[in-house]
């Protein structure tokens, strides 16, 4: 089954909402640079608390400091930690969390041998290049450069919207989908547009059972 993350929450409406729409994951920034950072812990917590008990919470770093990230695992409850720097495996293994990597689509980018490279990871999720930014550019890449087959499970990000979601899960073997900034309400600080966001699910759950059944 098809799993899908809404990413960049910052408000606890926003979580509940995404996660009654049927989100499998909703995930938290914790990275200065970003727009979307959290750094109020508290409002971090709150927002975890409001996501359903099956939706998972994960928290997104860009190589945070060891104790940085204890620090917020120690007051947030995250489920799933999400790595989008030049963090190696042995890093992140070490937080007692699964963890999915990110891997930037460079030209060169070899996504099997990051695959071995990551062996502990959980999946590996494969998102637009954009120099000197770790995420969150709203630019997609070519999908056929996602291999057919991978050792490890792949989650497409990078520029995707309600409108452009059921093509990219038609034509990707992806296992999961992360958005943020294409289901954003226009103009209000990073918050959800609950219909992007139920369009964006049900576009994706539509393809992908016809992908199934094709």
């Amino acid at each position: 089954m098809l799993q899908t993350k809404i990413c960049g929450i910052v408000h606890p409406d926003d979580a509940r909402m995404a996660s009654e729409y049927g989100a499998n994951a909703i995930g938290l920034v914790f990275y200065g640079p970003s727009k979307r950072n959290l750094s109020d812990y508290g409002l971090a917590r709150d927002i975890a608390m409001a996501a359903q008990p099956f939706t998972q919470v994960v928290a997104l770093f860009v190589n945070e400091p060891q104790v940085n990230i204890e620090r917020i695992l120690s007051q947030v409850p995250i489920n799933l930690i999400q790595f989008h720097g030049n963090e190696d495996n042995a890093f992140c293994s070490q937080f007692d969390r699964p963890f999915i990597k990110a891997v930037r689509m460079r030209p060169d980018v070899d996504i099997d041998d990051a695959a071995l490279q990551f062996f502990n990871a959980k999946a590996l999720l494969l998102d637009a290049y954009q120099k000197g930014v770790p995420g969150g550019t709203g630019a997609t890449f070519s999908w056929d450069r996602i291999p057919k087959k991978c050792a490890k499970p792949l989650i497409l990000a990078g520029g995707l919207t309600p409108n452009n979601i059921a093509q990219a899960v038609n034509e990707t073997p992806v296992d999961a989908i992360d958005v943020s900034g294409g289901v954003e309400l226009d103009g209000q600080a990073m918050r959800k547009d609950p219909n992007k966001v139920k369009r964006f699910i049900t576009n994706a759950h539509q393809a992908y059972n016809l992908r199934q059944h094709a």
